[in-house]
């Protein structure tokens, strides 16, 4: 009777270990993409900084794009009033479409091109958007590893139990394959 109370006693103990430390690793995964996400996010309030000064630099010499600036700033605008990574991720994609309009615009004025401020803008606005895509893949990688888990047996049992549910990738937002049609 011990014997059999002794290996009852250490299933237990293995189960509610094997619990615990799922459990433990869901609340560790999902902190992980928060704050992959939160980096996300600071890769585009750089880019959010940086628009500004960009269009400060080459507004004085286009005038005439008026809606490209109106739409870089309203895009701003929605961004920071988002209250959802999936309303953030819209307004998001709304900035790069009207910052890839303003991208084809200076290409066709080269007296842009040779500005130091507006080159110097340009560089530092490329090297922000190279950064959001290594953010955004990097969150996309923890989300992957956090589903999987959620969906792996038997750790699927224990995310059932407290509720740990699959998280949305970052997607693009639709038509953003397509190319911005900018005509002067």
């Amino acid at each position: 009777m011990n014997k059999t109370l002794w290996i009852v006693l250490g299933l237990v103990v293995v189960v509610l270990g094997y619990v615990w430390m799922s459990y433990n690793g869901f609340v560790s995964a999902s902190v992980a993409i928060d704050g992959q996400w939160a980096q996300v996010e600071t890769q585009y309030q750089r880019r959010f900084d940086l628009i500004p000064n960009l269009v400060a630099s080459v507004q004085g010499t286009m005038r005439q794009e008026k809606e490209v600036f109106g739409a870089l700033a309203d895009a701003r605008t929605r961004y920071s009033g988002a209250a959802t990574v999936s309303d953030k991720v819209k307004a998001a994609s709304e900035v790069e479409t009207a910052f890839a309009r303003l991208l084809v615009i200076m290409e066709n004025y080269p007296q842009l091109k040779s500005a130091e401020n507006v080159n110097t803008l340009m560089v530092q606005l490329e090297g922000t958007e190279n950064r959001i895509s290594v953010e955004r893949s990097r969150f996309n990688d923890s989300v992957r590893d956090y589903d999987a888990k959620v969906m792996r047996f038997p750790s699927n049992l224990i995310a059932g139990i407290f509720g740990f549910s699959a998280k949305p990738y970052f997607e693009a937002a639709k038509g953003a394959e397509v190319a911005p049609k900018v005509t002067l």
